[in-house]
């Protein structure tokens, strides 16, 4: 797969007082493309509950190059920067992009994965990687 991206839509209450997008809706559309590439790729938040396994952040930040207005159309891409070849831990780039031309911002996360009971670090099962491996990379990809 060379993209994956989501295209949300803005809502009246995604903006600021000074009418373009709060910082923390980027973060809330990465989050939502993440979520949504793992499920697609069977890592569900049914199958994390089963195996007591769940992502975890260390460090989200945001790249704000461009402001974003009401009615712009947007697209959410989604790329692996960096994995370890067990996938327990990972960076994960987004890039905001508006009007199909416009680079609005770029979202980095680091993660890991958890877990859950234990609540330590932990290497997830082969149907993790499996989806890992799916993720578009980005072109300066490399291991951890």
């Amino acid at each position: 797969m060379d993209t994956y991206f989501k295209t949300p839509e803005i809502r009246w209450s995604d903006l600021d007082p000074n009418f373009h997008l709060r910082h923390s809706v980027y973060y809330d559309w990465g989050a939502t493309v993440r979520i949504s590439f793992m499920n697609e790729h069977g890592i569900t938040p049914e199958t994390m509950r089963q195996l007591h396994i769940g992502p975890i952040a260390f460090r989200e930040e945001a790249l704000f190059k461009r402001e974003i207005k009401f009615g712009d159309t947007i697209k959410v891409f989604l790329h692996l920067a960096k994995c370890k070849p067990d996938c327990s831990r990972w960076t994960m780039k987004h890039e905001v992009w508006k009007n199909n031309d416009t680079l609005a911002a770029i979202i980095t996360l680091d993660g890991a994965w958890i877990d859950t009971h234990l609540r330590k670090l932990t290497i997830p099962p082969e149907l993790f990687k499996t989806g890992f491996d799916a993720i578009p990379k980005t072109t300066d990809f490399s291991l951890l």
